[in-house]
């Protein structure tokens, strides 16, 4: 199945304690139906003090579950679903709340 959400778009999450905050896709892992999003669902890691880096509490995204995530519409700057559909012969994804086609 095409993937409705891809590396590089904007979201926004629909459910959970992140709930109404935006942010772009960094890494999308299909295999366990979650994400990496850009400024969402920060947590806390000890890291251990070595030559590269200088450890300590180190805040950072943890992965979010795909479902939890929206499809920022482009035209009315709100959550929508996506859909799909041909144009010139060739598969695109499209905002259902607005029409306008994401990839070009």
């Amino acid at each position: 199945m095409a993937a409705k959400l891809k590396k590089g778009d904007k979201v926004v999450v629909i459910a959970g304690k992140d709930k109404g905050q935006e942010g772009e896709i960094l890494k999308v892992l299909p295999a366990e139906n979650r994400a990496l999003v850009s400024g969402v669902n920060m947590v806390v890691r000890h890291v251990r003090q070595s030559a590269q880096n200088e450890g300590g509490r180190i805040r950072q995204e943890a992965t979010i579950e795909l479902s939890n995530l929206a499809y920022l519409d482009p035209k009315e700057g709100g959550p929508t679903r996506v859909g799909f559909k041909e144009v010139d012969g060739k598969k695109v994804r499209y905002a259902k709340k607005s029409g306008e086609i994401i990839d070009a």
